[in-house]
């Protein structure tokens, strides 16, 4: 399976509300960045770690999909 066709499939309920919340984080923390007034530092390297943070998990719930193959054949004891 190709990355595209990774992202083209459906996204497991979980992974689309985390997904959603990456996008709210890093909206958010781009919003402090760019924000047009001097803030402190401290607020400045959070906005930063929440942008990083949101990225990551939208794009790692991004690729999550759901198996056609609903067994889990990969967990079953080989004797």
């Amino acid at each position: 399976m190709t990355l595209l066709e990774r992202y083209k499939k459906p996204t497991p309920k979980f992974f689309r509300l985390l997904r959603n919340i990456g996008i709210g984080l890093a909206t958010a923390g781009g919003a402090i960045i760019a924000a047009p007034v001097a803030l402190p530092t401290l607020v400045i390297t959070i906005a930063t770690y929440m942008t990083v943070a949101g990225t990551v998990a939208t794009a790692v719930s991004q690729a999550v999909t759901t198996s056609e193959d609903t067994s889990d054949s990969s967990l079953e004891k080989k004797g």
